[in-house]
């Protein structure tokens, strides 16, 4: 059995871009132990991948600049 890799994942966009095309950030679900993260203006460009703890903590920080 094979695993999916970045280039061949789902991609979602994050509920923080907008439709005119700013901020747009693009991650991936459904790899196990990855969080692939693309910008979606360039979809056949690299990828960066981050470990699920290491994405959650870099999210959570995030979040808690944006109530600051």
């Amino acid at each position: 059995m094979s695993l999916p890799g970045p280039h061949d994942a789902a991609w979602r966009k994050s509920s923080y871009s907008n439709q005119e095309g700013g901020n747009c950030v693009e991650v991936a679900d459904g790899i196990p132990g990855l969080v692939p993260v693309r910008d979606s203006k360039a979809p056949h460009g690299p990828a960066l991948t981050f470990a699920p703890a290491s994405w959650a903590s870099f999210i959570g920080e995030l979040k808690a600049a944006g109530r600051s």
